[in-house]
């Protein structure tokens, strides 16, 4: 009778405590900003379907068509189709004026701005599709079509998380609620804090650009720049050198839709080519509402072609993927506004272009065009920016598949087309040299497990960054503290980066909430060449010399040139001058006087015109860039693996100097450092496979130049370390 009664007042107990608790436990709210969050992602996708055909024709009861209806033929979007003569494509390493991005915006019908039960899609200008959320979850509002409103995302994410969890606290003292009201806690919290590192990737993008450039940020409205000002001053990233540009955006793949920009003219105008981006009408307008309010001329081409698949060298070579010939043989051309309320949407057809008419346009426009095999594992894109970048006329950079992933399809078809690029010659008539950048990983630096699950769920790239003057916009892959990656291995690879590409400044973002998104900071910029631009085309010294040795470099500007000099050192010293001489085209020249000189030489070109901008060879000369070869007879023979072997970064070093090295499937090497005396200072041996890191501990040797010595009996390879 005892226990009976025991059972009995606790049962009684345990009532009075779920009637004092608090009503209302459910994650409704949460539950459909989680499906609205999937649903924009769907949207946001790189090679999303833009507008799908089987709603074109959308009806105002939400019933879809059994087939989809064409509108008339093409016709060619604001601006003039014939191109001027005698034109430039500068390569990304050039200088810019500017980058344009956009900021994050929430899209609602129109009248509903700021009601997240409310969802849109905008696809033409002001309209799109629209959708509302009902016990049966997100469905079609008002029909499925019409007008449509957005505000730029300023949303207090960390607040409303600290709301919800204040909420669901309550329940957490309640045996009964307390696992369900945890499981809430950490929705809400992967929820919130994925919207907030989602948006900070635009947020540290505009502020990272401003550093190198003026930033140029579209607007749905012009009245929306003060809410984009005043939320980057609360973030502690205050716009200081910035513009506005009004155009409402379906998306924001800017690399995609915006301008591929030009020089022209003997006067080096800036022109801007204006390319179809079937599916997002509003993107695709991106060009023209810049051409309308900036006064740069705009060009237009009926092609179907995206910016992400556009590597240039700067002279006269376009680099891009067989993905550009697939997409012109479809009969389909933009989407339209029909203005009948019944079928709103349709889209035009065109002719479809075979293989050859799509390579005669792209030649006729940049010159000889190349068409790599499109990669199969990149977020269903096709283009050549997820593995391929170029550091200047002469050099490309590859991220390169290790050998742990030789079984992938990408990985037999990137190293065809490495092959395929390097074997190539540039300008000069040489063959274009080639650095290596790691291969991304998972969070906690293990491989990916499949094609499949890096193609759906990461398409992770370190080529895809951005270029802002001397600063590289950078993706990675773990929080930045101090403006750097925090994950061991992360960090590793930044510091191969900056080898890859000496005397940026590089500028990591953590840009992992773009996972399975197709693409990354390249993706999601555009770059606006100069005014008045200085072109130095100049194929750099390599080879060991012993002698005198003329350096050449075709250099223009077109208010002409003031001044152009030579720059170099012999072994870490002081710097001499040595003016280059103008001859025929363009052309000059410079002898530096070597003979007798035994070490390393290090050089840079600048160049002053007469309108009073400088510009260097490397451009980022600085910030300690330099070209450098051998000087006299130093007893070291060629290098056979040299194109398996990075350059040391830092260089001059305080701490620590770093190499990338591919060892492919295994070497052995032995390693030597000298001083400037010929005396051996350590000797080691080095043994691994795939890519490594090797490092030197600067900060035991004392100050001075060293040469180190890798060798293995058939082959040798010789870097120069300068220890400050």
């Amino acid at each position: 009778m005892k226990k009976v009664f025991i059972i009995v007042m606790a049962a009684l107990l345990s009532m009075g405590a779920m009637a004092q608790a608090p009503k209302g436990l459910n994650n409704d709210k949460l539950k459909m900003l989680k499906e609205r969050a999937e649903m924009q992602k769907k949207f946001n996708k790189r090679d999303a379907a833009k507008l799908d055909f089987d709603k074109l024709g959308l009806r105002q009861d939400g019933v879809m068509p059994t087939t989809v209806k064409s509108g008339a033929k093409a016709t060619a979007k604001t601006g003039v189709s014939q191109m001027p003569a005698n034109r430039w494509f500068p390569g990304e390493w050039e200088e810019v004026q500017a980058i344009v991005v956009t900021f994050p915006y929430n899209a609602y019908p129109a009248g509903h701005v700021g009601d997240n039960y409310y969802a849109a899609q905008m696809y033409l200008p002001g309209m799109g599709e629209l959708y509302q959320y009902t016990q049966q979850g997100w469905v079609y509002y008002n029909g499925g079509w019409g007008a449509v409103d957005g505000v730029p995302d300023t949303i207090d994410y960390l607040a409303a998380l600290q709301e919800e969890i204040d909420y669901y606290s309550q329940f957490l003292s309640y045996p009964m609620y307390a696992a369900m009201a945890q499981q809430y806690i950490d929705e809400a919290t992967e929820y919130y804090n994925g919207q907030e590192s989602f948006r900070s990737v635009f947020v540290n993008l505009i502020d990272a650009i401003q550093h190198g450039t003026q930033v140029w940020i579209t607007v749905w409205h012009m009245s929306d720049s003060t809410l984009i000002k005043n939320f980057m001053a609360a973030a502690g990233r205050p716009l200081n050198n910035y513009r506005f540009i009004e155009n409402y955006t379906d998306n924001f793949w800017y690399r995609d839709c915006g301008p591929v920009c030009f020089y022209y003219g003997e006067s080096d105008s800036i022109g801007m080519m204006n390319f179809e981006y079937t599916g997002r009408a509003c993107d695709d307008l991106l060009p023209d509402s810049i051409s309308s309010q900036t006064g740069l001329p705009c060009y237009t081409s009926t092609l179907a072609w995206e910016g992400g698949n556009c590597l240039v060298d700067g002279y006269n070579k376009l680099f891009t993927s067989t993905a550009a010939l697939e997409e012109n043989t479809r009969d389909y051309g933009q989407i339209y506004y029909t203005g009948d309320p019944n079928d709103p949407v349709d889209y035009r057809t065109k002719t479809p272009l075979t293989y050859a008419q799509t390579r005669d346009s792209l030649n006729a426009i940049f010159g000889n065009t190349y068409f790599m095999p499109r990669l199969v594992s990149d977020g269903g894109t096709g283009h050549i920016d997820l593995y391929a970048d170029m550091y200047d006329e002469n050099q490309f950079v590859f991220s390169q598949f290790p050998q742990a992933y030789s079984n992938w399809i990408d990985f037999g078809t990137a190293t065809q087309n490495i092959d395929s690029l390097t074997s190539m010659q540039s300008f000069a008539g040489v063959d274009y040299y080639a650095a290596y950048i790691p291969f991304p990983k998972r969070d906690d630096g293990s491989d990916f497990a499949t094609e499949a699950e890096y193609d759906s769920l990461y398409t992770r790239s370190y080529s895809n960054h951005t270029f802002v003057n001397n600063i590289i916009v950078q993706p990675c892959f773990s929080e930045v503290v101090n403006w750097q990656p925090t994950a061991a291995w992360d960090l590793a690879y930044m510091d191969s980066l900056r080898a890859a590409y000496p005397g940026y400044t590089i500028y990591p973002i953590d840009i992992r909430s773009f996972d399975g998104y197709g693409g990354a900071i390249h993706c999601i910029t555009k770059q606006i060449p100069a005014e008045s631009p200085i072109r130095i085309l100049h194929s750099p010294q390599r080879a060991d010399v012993n002698g005198d040795v003329t350096l050449n470099a075709h250099i223009t500007n077109n208010t002409g040139i003031a001044s152009a000099s030579v720059m170099w050192r012999a072994n870490g010293g002081n710097w001499s001058n040595v003016a280059m001489t103008a001859g025929a085209d363009s052309n000059f020249t410079a002898t530096l006087p070597l003979n007798g000189v035994n070490g390393s030489i290090e050089y840079y070109i600048t160049v002053t015109s007469n309108g009073g901008k400088t510009i260097t060879k490397p451009f980022t000369a600085a910030n300690g860039a330099y070209f450098s070869f051998n000087s006299g007879n130093l007893g070291i023979e060629a290098m056979s693996a040299e194109k398996d072997f990075g350059q040391f970064y830092p260089n001059p070093a305080t701490e620590r100097a770093d190499m990338v090295i591919e060892m492919g499937n295994g070497k052995n090497y032995s390693v030597n450092i000298y001083d400037l005396s010929g005396r051996e200072v350590h000797a080691s041996s080095l043994k691994a496979e795939g890519k490594i890191v090797y490092s030197v501990n600067a900060s035991r040797m004392a100050a001075g130049q060293y040469t180190v010595v890798f060798s293995n009996g058939s082959e040798r390879v010789v870097r120069k370390l300068i220890v400050k």
